[in-house]
């Protein structure tokens, strides 16, 4: 299994060129202090690609590498992110009824690698998570998925609202889980093209993107812990859709 530090880069135009070349990276790491012509140049893509950055003290960087740094070093996500409007697409062309996974900022790299494992298994087509508070696609998220992210494909999106107007206007349905809705889980039809959303381990799906939802539904809670670990609660959903859709 990959380590987490043979997806490392260092070096100002490296890193750079990089992101030219339309690589994510996942965290960045930049002396405290640093200055100059080439530096303005990257930090113009920190802001634009919001790119999470520590500023650290030289030694923390001379752990990092021995190697000439100068000053930064980079962690580059070991997957190729997709856009949503390309990957439709496909999925439709190859003949599928398509099942997609929305995560609305669930942060714990565990958490999403676990999700993806179960997403992959049942075959999802596609998991979609947002550019802003969702969890790092690093090596700890590939290690935990088994793999599995290396064989389904990820969108990193910057507004899911602009996602779900899309999936709908192409026709799929948005079937929301959160413990607010009336409906159970066993009430909706996964039958249609659908995208299933989960949310975040603390408040779960936004009010913004529950209101736009077509289905909002919920499990069966009958034991006094008040809620599941959000990849179990996401393998429940994806199983009861599966056994509706009778793809196995």
């Amino acid at each position: 299994m990959m380590k987490e530090k043979e997806s490392g880069i260092f070096g100002l135009r490296p890193i750079i060129e990089a992101l030219e070349a339309g690589k994510t990276i996942d965290k960045l790491f930049v002396q405290k202090g640093l200055q100059g012509e080439i530096f303005s140049e990257l930090r113009k893509y920190i802001t634009e690609y919001e790119i999470p950055t520590q500023y650290v003290p030289l030694e923390k960087l001379n752990r990092l590498t021995r190697k000439n740094h100068q000053g930064v070093f980079a962690f580059i996500s070991p997957i190729e992110f997709h856009k949503i409007e390309n990957l439709l697409p496909q999925i439709w062309e190859q003949g599928k009824n398509p099942f997609l996974l929305i995560l609305d900022r669930v942060s714990d790299v565990r958490n999403f690698g676990a999700i993806a494992r179960t997403a992959e298994c049942v075959g999802v087509d596609a998991i979609i998570i947002p550019e802003k508070g969702s969890a790092s696609v690093n090596a700890d998220a590939i290690k935990t998925s088994t793999g599995a992210l290396y064989n389904i494909p990820v969108c990193k999106e910057n507004s899911l609202r602009k996602v779900f107007q899309y999936l709908q206007q192409s026709g799929i349905q948005i079937v929301s889980a959160t413990e607010k809705a009336k409906d159970y889980i066993y009430d909706a039809d996964y039958v249609p093209p659908t995208a299933i959303v989960m949310g975040s381990e603390e408040d779960g799906i936004s009010n913004d993107l529950l209101k736009i939802s077509d289905h909002i539904v919920k499990l069966p809670m009958v034991g006094k812990t008040s809620s599941l670990n959000v990849s179990v609660a996401c393998g429940a959903f994806l199983f009861e859709a599966v056994r509706q859709r009778g793809e196995y």
